[in-house]
């Protein structure tokens, strides 16, 4: 049950409609993450800013929605990973390579390097090695490209965290669950 209410557009202020009309006419729909967004003006515009910006980066849509998935794996968010899963598809990624993004791998090194190190930076919190970082180099990310791989995991970080404090209602149809990969009884 949500903690906060996503906004109809009418219900949002002065300030946060005519982000809402924005995200309608990209996306043909406001996500309820959005809409709840929306009870701080301030909050939606950030998130749209970085989101938008980042968009414009060095890494493809593909990789940043790869990120997006193995980042909200890594904190259970079950918005987030309807959402990406949803937006993987739309961005090229078959079930398969769902899956293993939300796992942290890629038959694609380069890919794997940077999914590895997006789920080292979420468990470690930031605090990573210089063999962390030499492990992007040497898989051929600069460091403009690591910086950005830092931002995405902060930016699904904040969705993330946004989404179990506010009980985002999930308006996308639900991830699959991962079959567990241990020798265990689960």
């Amino acid at each position: 049950m949500p903690r906060l209410r996503a906004l109809s557009k009418t219900e949002a202020g002065n300030e946060a409609q005519p982000l809402l009309a924005a995200v309608e006419k990209k996306l043909g729909t406001v996500p309820n993450l959005m809409r709840t967004m929306a009870n701080s003006p301030a909050v939606l515009e950030a998130y749209l800013g970085f989101s938008g910006t980042l968009a414009k980066g060095a890494l493809g849509t593909k990789l940043r929605e790869q990120i997006a998935l193995a980042v909200g794996e890594s904190n259970d968010c079950r918005y987030c990973l309807a959402a990406h899963t949803a937006l993987g598809r739309m961005a090229g990624l078959n079930d398969e390579q769902i899956r293993d993004s939300r796992r942290g791998r890629s038959p694609d090194r380069k890919t794997e390097a940077a999914l590895a190190f997006a789920r080292k930076v979420v468990a470690e919190r930031g605090s990573v090695s210089d063999a962390d970082v030499d492990a992007l180099r040497a898989a051929g990310f600069n460091d403009g490209d690591v910086a950005e791989i830092v931002a995405n995991v902060a930016l699904n970080l904040f969705t993330n965290y946004f989404n179990h404090v506010a009980g985002t209602e999930i308006d996308f149809p639900e991830a699959e669950s991962l079959p567990c990969e241990r020798a265990c009884a689960c």
